[in-house]
Parts: structure tokens; sequence; C-alpha cells
């Protein structure tokens, strides 16, 4: 481990914000095209979220990688997490798997949201999370290039048939994040190590599926190990009135519906449980793990807000003004 490994555990929570509709399990029945005639609960979901973190004495901040398309139409919900004292960081534009996009379409798409984001919050976006885990080497080079200081995407669970690999041997740990090249990291998803196994413990649907008292178990086991655990989610998790897909069936259908009656109660009770624990964003994460060499990456406040001022936002084909 590194030397600076802060005393306290550390748990990173992170949201990826995305809408009922757009997820990867339920695409067959609600293609791109469908999107914008179909009834949006994101906001009021992320706001539950918000309103969950700020009511524990030890006050949750939470990095939420923030969908492009969401952005453009709920651009206030954009500044109200940043007002709220959390991270905003990129879950791409479109939810489009990444390794199935050329590379054209790949950078527009990371560029994109990540512009969008800062024009939005007036801070610089540091952190990137592809849909479904869709990451490789060469999608990391683009995410770095693009002018990212961290990835979010590696999943190192092998047996689910969207994520993605990248080569971790060799690549120096401070903590559990991985310096894939000078001033670019990543932050893989934690999951639980057994007899040599790996075992999905970061969230989403093993959270909702495998029995809270189980799931605790391995955090604190994850916990003795890294200290550090980093936990993913989705609003319409806890979100159980939610439209319902009917024709949805087999896996895809107990992926995205089981137990999520239950979501919201588990999730208070598990940052209820771990409340000895500090509950960081990745950046601040970053910042007291790597140090200088991830600071020397962030921009000074005023030469963003130099960047931005004047500039304008397309926002559904029409124009909005920064409000800082």
């Amino acid at each position: 481990m590194n030397s600076s490994q802060p005393s306290t555990p550390i748990i990173l929570i992170t949201v990826d914000v995305e809408d009922w509709f757009q997820v990867e399990n339920l695409r067959p029945w609600f293609p791109h095209s469908r999107w914008e005639v179909l009834p949006s609960r994101v906001e009021s979901n992320t706001h539950r979220l918000l309103d969950l973190f700020d009511s524990f004495d030890r006050k949750v901040k939470a990095t939420f990688f923030i969908l492009g398309w969401i952005a453009e139409r709920y651009p206030q919900l954009v500044r109200r997490i940043k007002q709220r004292g959390h991270e905003i960081a990129s879950h791409g534009h479109n939810h489009l798997l990444n390794d199935q996009m050329d590379n054209k379409t790949l950078q527009e798409d990371l560029h994109k949201s990540k512009k969008l984001l800062e024009d939005i919050s007036g801070e610089q976006v540091f952190g990137y999370r592809a849909p479904c885990f869709s990451i490789n080497d060469a999608i990391l080079k683009m995410i770095q290039d693009t002018g990212y200081a961290y990835d979010s995407s590696y999943n190192s669970f092998q047996r689910h048939g969207r994520y993605g690999r990248i080569e971790t041997n060799g690549k120096r740990h401070y903590g559990i994040a991985l310096r894939i090249d000078n001033g670019f990291f990543d932050l893989p998803v934690s999951n639980l190590q057994v007899s040599g196994q790996t075992i999905p413990w970061g969230g989403g649907g093993y959270f909702r599926l495998i029995p809270p008292w189980l799931f605790r178990a391995g955090i604190r086991r994850i916990l003795k190990r890294e200290n550090a655990y980093m936990f993913y989610l989705h609003p319409w998790e806890i979100d159980p009135d939610q439209p319902r897909v009917a024709e949805a069936r087999g896996v895809p259908a107990l992926r995205h519906y089981i137990n999520i009656d239950k979501t919201h109660d588990r999730l208070t009770r598990l940052i209820g449980n771990f409340q000895r624990c500090e509950f960081r964003t990745c950046t601040q994460y970053l910042s007291a793990m790597v140090g200088a060499e991830f600071a020397a990456f962030q921009k000074p406040a005023r030469l963003i807000e130099a960047e931005m001022r004047g500039s304008e936002i397309p926002i559904l084909g029409g124009r909005l003004q920064p409000d800082f």
C-alpha cells in the first residue's frame, strides 16, 4: 500500500446518473429514438439520494457520473449535485457501449459529455465511467487523451458479457487506485476475492441480490484488506414505482427488477452501519493517495471560470447561459 494510506477506512459511493429506460437490459424495448417521449424519473430519484446522503451525522460525499443526455435536459440537476458538495463526473453522452462505437463516435461522446458538464457546473471534470464498464486498454488511452484524470470503468469480474478488461500487471497501486500513465489513474469497482475467485461485490444488481448481512460482511473484508471500498448504484434502483416492462423476461428482468423495492432501505442501513468510515469523492481519494502527481492535473478554479465566461451551452437545440 502507498505510504499515504489514510488511517480511517474510506468508502467511495458512486452514482451512475441515468434514467430507468436508458439501461442496457431494457434496450430492446427502449431504443435511443424513443427516449424523448418516455416519462423521466431521474431528477426525483437523484434528489432522494441527495437527501439520503445528507441525512447522516457523517455526511456522504459521493461522485455522480452523469450521462450527458441527462445533463442537457436537466442542467439544474447537475448544479444541485454540485451545490450539495458532491463531485461531477462523466458517464458518457448517449449511454452507448464503448466497444460498439467506432473511434470517431467514441471520441465525440467522450468530449461532448465532458465539455457539457464543465460548462454547466463551472468546474473541471476529472472522472469518467463507461456504460456497463465497457472498457479496454485502447479505450482507456482515448479517455486519457480526451483530458480526463481518471477512469472508473474497470470491473474485475469477468463472467459478465459486457464488462471489459484492461492490463493491470505491473501497474503501481495507490490504495485501490492504479497508475495507468503519467497523471492518469484507474479507480476500479471493488470486488471480493475468495479462494482465488472474483465475486462481484461493487453494488448495482449484486447489492440488491446478495443478502444485506452478507454484503456488509464482504465490505468489511474488502476494507480490512484495502482500507477502501468502491460502491456504485443508479437512481432508478431506488424507484419501485417506475414503469414496468411486461415483456422483459429472464436475466434482463432479473437484473433490473430484483429487490428494487428494498434498495433505498438497504442503502440507508449500509451507510449507517459504516459511519466509522469516511465517505469521499473519487477526486478527494486520489488527491489524498497520489498527491502532487494528481494535483498537478487540476486547473485552478480561476482558469476554469475564465474559460467558461461568456460561453453558451447548447440545451435541446436552444441556448442556456451558465449561472455560476
